[in-house]
């Protein structure tokens, strides 16, 4: 059986200086159940991971979806290791920022002007605020999850710090559901900036749902923003816009941008982003080297490399394999598979006695002991082999008929060798 007493040890001392022990919400004890967690990453190569306590696994994560290659990939890496030979950071900028920027345009249809931060939040707060000054509007609607930000944050569960007239101003709509979007949109006529939605997430939009987000949205003098923070240079080589062939008037990209090196980017239509010379939008950072030269690395692999093809034929491998299991052994009533192939969901819905996060618990205590890394998605990256989506798959053939039994047997909490993780904040 896996230990994790390194993990345990090194979380209650970094507890001590760090609130969660985790710079990131999404990577902390909240997310993974104490006792049969690891809590620290040490080295990662490609699809492969290894714990502070020298465990392997195979990495269904990728860094929050921003690992798009794998990790280390050796062209990234060999780009990185020359720009550090140059520096790092310069009193100017570097040639490599309109390079970049070049590429963004060259690959995303709606990319005509490119401003750069360094993670996604950054980048839906600047696309919010040039949409408020284009417009001169000050409200704005929301599906989907984009960002720690007060103007984003204010409209969630985790609101608290942010000011009440902030959190007023941000409307949250369910995806999917254009009557909800449209009587959001009428109930303050006239008063908002931009629609800001992930194009995608757990589930598909319905044919012709994003056309009409579009008209509705600038029918009501707003500006169409697309958060492509992940569906960006994962889902096709110009994000989610050309893959469901709907073009923003503003898009924003981050974690795969850079095969996770930290750079975002705020882009769109020339007239709109043309105010980013009086919004002031500005980092000392922006143009820091490493991270474009990542980027750079990134996007011209996309573009000679078939690694688009490779996350969708790998992701499908997965959601195909996944619901053939779930069938098999009549599991329908408690897992299910959604998303897109290169960034799937395994749902789990309350069942049998049992709530979603105990049965989510007892799926994570599970597959992190048979050395797979994941919290409910399988976010692919271009490393993972044939061999590794076979392995998460027998995990699956192991675990998913197990959990089908204890359900059945009502004993699911004494197969736990922990407590369950609670609800605390759902973004999708």
């Amino acid at each position: 059986m896996r230990r994790f007493t390194a993990s345990e040890a090194y979380l209650a001392r970094a507890e001590r200086v760090i609130p969660l022990g985790s710079q990131t919400f999404s990577k902390s004890r909240t997310q993974y159940p104490f006792g049969v967690s690891p809590y620290f990453i040490t080295r990662a190569q490609g699809a492969h991971c290894w714990d502070l306590d020298g465990n392997e696994y195979i990495d269904f994560v990728s860094s929050l979806a921003s690992v798009t290659l794998g990790y280390n990939d050796p062209d990234v890496t060999h780009a990185v290791t020359e720009q550090l030979q140059s520096g790092v950071i310069f009193s100017l900028p570097h040639p490599i920022e309109a390079e970049v920027a070049e590429l963004i345009c060259e690959l995303v249809p709606c990319a005509e002007l490119v401003r750069f931060g360094k993670n996604g939040s950054d980048a839906t707060a600047g696309a919010v605020r040039v949409a408020r000054a284009f417009t001169g509007h000050d409200r704005v609607a929301v599906c989907g999850y984009h960002g720690w930000q007060d103007w984003y944050i204010g409209s969630t569960a985790r609101r608290r710090g942010v000011p009440r007239a902030t959190q007023e101003l941000t409307h949250s709509v369910p995806y999917n559901d254009l009557d909800a979007l449209r009587a959001v949109l009428v109930s303050h006529a006239g008063e908002f900036a931009a629609v800001v939605i992930e194009p995608m997430n757990v589930a598909a939009p319905r044919p012709g749902y994003l056309e009409a987000v579009k008209s509705l949205t600038h029918e009501h003098g707003a500006l169409l923003v697309f958060d492509e923070t992940i569906t960006g240079f994962r889902f096709a080589k110009g994000g989610a816009q050309e893959y469901f062939g709907v073009t923003p008037d503003l898009a924003t990209f981050g974690k795969g941008l850079a095969n996770g090196y930290p750079v975002s980017a705020v882009v769109g239509r020339r007239d709109v982003m043309k105010l980013m010379e009086e919004v002031f939008f500005s980092f000392t950072f922006g143009g820091e080297a490493l991270s474009l030269a990542a980027a750079k690395a990134t996007l011209t692999k996309l573009k000679a490399q078939p690694v688009i093809p490779t996350l969708i034929a790998r992701g499908q491998a997965i959601v195909d394999g996944t619901r053939s299991i779930v069938e098999a052994n009549g599991l329908a009533d408690v897992f299910s598979v959604s998303g897109h192939p290169t960034w799937s969901f395994l749902n789990i819905a309350d069942a049998r006695g049992a709530t979603a996060f105990e049965i989510k618990t007892l799926w994570m205590q599970e597959t992190l002991q048979r050395g797979v890394l994941s919290v409910g998605s399988h976010n692919v990256n271009y490393a993972h082999s044939e061999s590794d989506i076979a392995a998460l798959l027998q995990a699956y053939a192991d675990v998913l008929p197990m959990i089908g039994k204890v359900l059945d047997q009502g004993t699911l909490r004494q197969a736990l060798r922990c407590e369950p993780l609670v609800p605390l904040f759902k973004v999708r």
